[in-house]
């Protein structure tokens, strides 16, 4: 589920060097502006596998949605842009790099929106617009593809002897020693791809890849996709210029998915060999990876209820396959990248078996618990089989933070890498003896260190001080910190919610912005982060602004999250209520005047907050939101929901429509006319139910806009649209 735009809470305290700069007031057009007021921390941040080098995407000072490649010497900190993206590139996306790029979340982003290290460390694979370069170190560029037809998912083998990618649906590999390309698939086309992942697989599951090659380049696995039975909606990508029809295969909940095979063939094409993936076929391939030798392929099968995960040992050779192990849940099972092959035939692998996810090693058909305890394993960053250790993320002090560790792989304690109080992330070279750490919290927009592998900081990449120069010092004054507690659910279960404040005179009663997502898995609101600038501007037009985190949502355990099960639109709407009923109490909160916005499934659940609870709000902001399930697709919606052909009940319950014509309060609906995540359909069907029972409500809808409404002019125009319609039902100026 796309989370879209959440805007998450920014804080700041002054310091005095931040004092000394003029102030200034935050407007809409300087949130939205260039430079980005967050500063200029890099994103896509890597390490170069001997950890000599740091690359990362760094935007331009004079447009911020445009990206250039640089590099970061280690040992002298000293950083050189390496690929220029202006010099490169220009060329017309296709409609489906577009769509991809909306599943990857960097939808809007211009120039170098994505690379990858070779292995062997001495290239850059530099996808530019539809087609792909290859960079020297030395900031030589050479270019490997010039087609008009656009070029997908290039990756570098291993050993560095080829590039893959996907033309026309099919599968080719660049033979980089003699520059000669070879087509190694033929029949793709139609409903047909090879090396592609499908929709689900992009925007729910955590897989963008449909290709893996082998350690020794010997070999790629390789995913045949066949839609043919995916039902087909009619997509209205509706412009300023004029409207595209697209008949997009979109598998909607409880219908059918697309036919996944998995194909192990040689370098050249030949050799093909089908892995058995079982008997059913109505299953999907979750996650696919190499074990170190390169003589056994692991495969994760998902059924389609998401209640079993198998994991399957492949006989490349011969695609034969063996069950090493199954997971199993009696709600559903959440996916995750911590699945690693070590070189002593041992697996590590993540589990919620005990309640919360955390670290396990199987070998040989024996369990051993490497963490435990009332909290939530991310991310594994690293793995130093040398010296046996692994590094994750977690969030072992508090639900608010992310914290950086590192646990024995034999077991023992769990070691804190990185400072409390900070959302931390990092990533590391590929024999874990360095990491970069990019942090933020309320006071600090990200910085970015380099750092070994205990965590002892070594060089600053970007400190990104809020002073002097830095684009963000002119507003520093004004900022207010979100202040952090907890209030009770209706069964006693302990809620954490944000707040900040504006200032106010003593007595005053001041509007409440709610700031909802309130879905599953991802889109938590209450994190002790640095968010943007939009808030602390609402801030200083007088709002309050609040969010609860309520049941439902994940990194607190299963306990936490699967209330919602087959239940979608009742605990995290009664969670939100009683975030309501505990501002109601607060002397400073204006009871009338609280107002909820939200996007995606915060879209959905300001639809079904102003149904559950007439004339609680003064105005509701509803955008791109799920309003029937049914018209969601299966990997996501079935999760939770189960399918809607053997539980049409629970399906009628948490839909947005069935009760919608009860919406009494000011609505405003906000919709990009091209999305293909949440599809219009999902607008017009409570357009309809609205106007059939003649309840009023105003719409905003942008044409060429996808899930993500945003960009130069139109981020502005968006709320300009959402305060005006606020200011008129709540009498707030600013």
């Amino acid at each position: 589920m796309r989370i879209g735009w959440i805007i998450a809470g920014l804080a700041a305290l002054a310091t005095p060097a931040m004092a000394d700069a003029p102030q200034q007031r935050l407007t809409l057009e300087r949130v939205f502006a260039s430079p980005n007021l967050a500063g200029a921390a890099p994103r896509a941040l890597k390490l170069s596998p001997n950890g000599k080098l740091l690359t990362s995407l760094r935007p331009r000072a004079d447009d911020r949605d445009r990206y250039d490649l640089w590099a970061t010497d280690t040992a002298t900190g000293v950083a050189r842009m390496l690929v220029d993206s202006t010099r490169f590139g220009g060329g017309a996306l296709s409609e489906a790099e577009k769509m991809q790029r909306e599943r990857q979340r960097i939808g809007g982003t211009r120039g170098i929106v994505a690379y990858d290290w070779a292995p062997d460390g001495k290239h850059l694979l530099v996808p530019v617009d539809g087609d792909i370069y290859l960079a020297d170190l030395d900031g030589n560029v050479r270019r490997l593809t010039e087609t008009p037809q656009g070029e997908l998912d290039a990756a570098v083998s291993p050993r560095g002897g080829f590039v893959s990618f996907v033309r026309d649906q099919n599968l080719f590999a660049i033979d980089l020693a003699t520059g000669k390309e070879r087509q190694l698939t033929g029949d793709g086309g139609g409903t047909l791809s090879w090396g592609l992942a499908e929709f689900v697989a992009q925007e729910e599951m955590g897989r963008g890849k449909g290709a893996w090659w082998s350690p020794d380049d010997h070999s790629i696995a390789v995913a045949r996709v066949d839609e043919s039975g995916v039902a087909v909606i009619t997509r209205a990508a509706i412009g300023a210029d004029g409207t595209k029809i697209f008949n997009q295969r979109y598998p909607r909940a409880g219908a059918a998915n697309a036919a996944i095979d998995l194909y192990v063939m040689r370098a050249d094409g030949s050799g093909r060999v089908k892995v058995d993936l079982g008997a059913n076929a109505d299953i999907y391939l979750a996650r696919v990876e190499w074990a170190p030798d390169g003589k056994t392929l692991y495969v994760q099968r998902e059924s389609r209820d998401q209640k079993t995960l198998d994991l399957l040992r492949v006989d490349p050779a011969t695609g034969a396959s063996s069950v090493v192990f199954t997971e199993r849940s009696p709600t559903w099972i959440n996916l995750h990248d911590n699945f690693r092959a070590l070189k002593d035939d041992s697996l590590l692998w993540s589990s919620e078996r005990d309640g919360f996810s955390h670290l396990y090693r199987w070998r040989a058909g024996a369990w051993t618990q490497l963490t435990s305890g009332a909290w939530t394993v991310r991310d594994v960053v690293g793995v130093d089989e040398g010296r046996g250790f692994i590094f994750f993320t977690a969030n072992r002090e508090t639900p608010l933070d992310q914290g950086i560790y590192s646990v024995p792989l034999m077991g023992g304690p769990v070691t804190a890498l990185a400072e409390r109080g900070w959302w931390n992330g990092a990533v590391m070279n590929t024999g874990a003896t360095r990491m970069v750490i990019t942090r933020s919290n309320p006071v600090q927009p990200d910085q970015v260190y380099l750092a070994d592998a205990g965590g002892n900081r070594l060089s600053w990449v970007e400190e990104n001080r809020v002073a002097g120069a830095h684009p963000y010092a002119p507003f520093i004054a004004a900022h207010v910190a979100p202040v952090f507690g907890t209030l009770k659910a209706a069964d006693g279960t302990l809620l954490h919610y944000k707040l900040l404040m504006p200032t106010l005179a003593k007595g005053q009663r001041a509007p409440v912005f709610i700031q909802v997502y309130g879905g599953p898995h991802a889109g938590r609101q209450v994190t002790d982060a640095w968010g943007g600038a939009l808030q602390q501007y609402l801030v200083q037009s007088g709002w309050i602004i609040f969010s609860v985190d309520g049941r439902g949502t994940y990194d607190r355990g299963k306990a936490f999250e699967d209330p919602i099960h087959r239940a979608m639109g009742g605990v995290e709407v009664a969670d939100q209520l009683a975030g309501v009923a505990w501002l109601k109490a607060q002397p400073f909160v204006d009871p009338k005047r609280i107002v909820v916005y939200g996007w995606s499934y915060g879209g959905y659940m300001t639809l079904k907050l102003l149904e559950a609870a007439p004339h609680v709000f003064a105005a509701g902001v509803a955008g791109a939101p799920v309003t029937r399930w049914e018209l969601y697709d299966t990997h996501y919606t079935e999760r939770y929901m189960g399918d809607p052909r053997t539980g049409a009940a629970a399906y009628t319950k948490a839909d947005a429509l069935t009760t919608a014509e009860t919406i009494t309060d000011p609505l405003l609906l906000v919709h990009g006319m091209a999305d293909d995540n949440v599809v219009f359909d999902n607008s017009t069907a409570l357009m309809a139910k609205l106007q059939g029972a003649a309840a009023p409500f105003e719409m905003m809808v942008y044409p060429g806009q996808t899930h993500r409404v945003a960009g130069p002019g139109i981020s502005v125009h968006l709320w300009r649209t959402i305060l005006d319609f606020l200011d008129r039902n709540t009498r707030v100026g600013g």
